[in-house]
């Protein structure tokens, strides 16, 4: 004889075996996430501080802890290990997850293959959508896509936001001469906010170095540079306008087009 209430009490037990094999299933998943993730690739770190879990990273490239080479806030890329690039350093690490970068050597890549290393390579983007894809691919990888979801949104957020449709001649070049050249996302990005380049004017297919003589007998309409107290003289006596543009912003793609894009848009906007 069934005792009173006995369907409702194996009705409970069913309902919390379920609830138990969902939270299994939960912290398989989560287990499965990489829990030792090592970067030598500094545009890689920044996508990883902005979308993996503190304790998923082992380490990140020695570029993230140098202000003149990271695409990352410093001081959060700081409280980071950061190792030196070497094979030795990495393979310390015991990475369950490695992101390396086209041009790791062929023999790098090999010890960390006959050490069964799972490796990831990341390269340069050229465009704004191949950036957004190398979002998706790192989150995905360190078991964070929705994270990366996330951070794709926020960054079409900015670039419709920063969208322009008036252009405006410019040529960014950096104090050491450094231009993005056409085809570059640097040009994709001034594009986007209302600032096209005048690169292709001074001969250059592609990023390249732009020699003072040619700026002096062809000045630029507007020159975006990163130094504007280091613009040469004959810039300044010809009265070329100049706008200040952090170079850090030129590393990478992934988190840094927000603030670019931003950047780029004020300066389309002081310009009638």
């Amino acid at each position: 004889m069934a005792r009173p209430g006995g369907r409702r009490s194996w009705g409970f037990v069913r309902g919390f075996r379920a609830f138990a094999a969902l939270i299994a299933l939960w912290a398989g998943a989560a287990d499965a996430r990489p829990q030792r993730i090592v970067s030598m690739n500094p545009c890689v770190d920044a996508v990883l501080l902005a979308v993996a879990d503190p304790g998923q990273i082992a380490a990140i490239s020695h570029w993230s802890h140098d202000p003149a080479g990271s695409s990352a806030p410093v001081d959060l890329a700081r409280r980071f290990p950061a190792h030196g690039g070497t094979a030795e350093e990495v393979i310390l690490k015991r990475p369950d997850l490695l992101f390396i970068t086209p041009y790791t050597p062929m023999a790098t890549r090999e010890a960390f293959r006959r050490l069964g290393f799972n490796m990831v390579s990341v390269g340069v983007p050229a465009t704004i959508a191949e950036s957004l894809a190398q979002v998706r691919q790192i989150a995905v990888a360190a078991g964070q896509g929705a994270r990366g979801e996330a951070l794709v949104r926020r960054i079409e957020g900015a670039l419709a936001a920063a969208h322009r449709a008036s252009p405006r001649p410019a040529l960014m070049r950096m104090a050491s001469g450094l231009v993005p050249g056409p085809g570059s996302l640097s040009e994709a990005l001034m594009a986007n906010s209302g600032l096209d380049s005048v690169a292709r004017d001074y001969g250059f297919a592609h990023a390249g170095v732009l020699a003072l003589e040619p700026l002096a007998l062809k000045p630029p309409p507007l020159l975006i540079t990163d130094r504007p107290d280091a613009v040469p003289q004959v810039l300044r006596r010809l009265r070329v306008p100049v706008e200040a543009f952090d170079r850090q912003l030129l590393n990478c793609g992934g988190p840094s087009l927000i603030p670019a894009a931003r950047r780029l848009a004020a300066i389309r906007d002081a310009r009638p």
